[in-house]
């Protein structure tokens, strides 16, 4: 089995075909809900974007967020994203790793992010929301998106390892293939990491995506 890639590596190598996963004919009912549904959540909120990627949800939240920082590792992607069009003054982006985001802003009031959950080690994902909610301000609203495995529309599982993290293996236009982290976490695992951390959690499942809803604790 290939050693598996670095995430940043790979979507840096993936930044200009990124989006055409939005594209697959069977999700766009999805979407259109999604599209719908998640700006409400966070209108009028400072938000926090984690792994912006190319800025394909921060335009859809933009036009009703009060300002969105959208952080990310690769300038590939933010390249993309800083193209597209925003409210005036509403965005702004930044080159770094999530982890150090998370120290360097805090008190944000609200916080999304878009297929970065799924990326998170089992192992990692408690510290993760630990360090999510120290840094965002009591009562803030977070926001997860992430997808639902579906066989014969997600890109078939190729490996798991010794602590149950799930692979799969990705081939980009260049030829180059990635061996890439993609769990997919149950609803009750989600509840159970959020447990004592967060309030007023809910989730629903679409056909191809999970949405996940939770209030960090007062």
């Amino acid at each position: 089995m290939p050693s598996a890639s670095t995430l940043p590596a790979y979507y840096a190598a993936r930044a200009a075909e990124y989006e055409r996963v939005y594209d697959k004919p069977e999700r766009q009912r999805d979407l259109a809900k999604l599209r719908t549904s998640i700006p409400p959540l966070l209108a009028g909120r400072d938000v926090l974007e984690i792994a912006c990627g190319t800025g394909y949800w921060t335009a859809v939240i933009a036009p009703s967020a009060r300002r969105i920082v959208g952080v990310d590792i690769n300038p590939e992607t933010l390249e993309i994203a800083g193209a597209k069009p925003y409210p005036p003054g509403r965005v702004t982006f930044e080159a770094a790793d999530v982890h150090a985001a998370l120290a360097k802003h805090r008190g944000f009031d609200g916080a999304f992010a878009g297929f970065w959950w799924s990326h998170i080690p089992r192992r990692e994902r408690r510290a993760f929301v630990e360090s999510l909610c120290k840094a965002l301000a009591p009562g803030a609203v977070v926001v997860v998106l992430d997808n639902l495995y579906v066989e014969g529309s997600s890109t078939p599982l190729a490996h798991t390892d010794a602590d149950g993290n799930t692979f799969q293996k990705r081939r980009l236009d260049d030829g180059s293939e990635h061996l890439v982290l993609k769990n997919f976490p149950t609803e009750a695992e989600l509840r159970e990491e959020l447990a004592g951390l967060a309030s007023r959690v809910g989730y629903t499942a679409l056909d191809y995506y999970w949405l996940l809803e939770f209030s960090t604790s007062d």
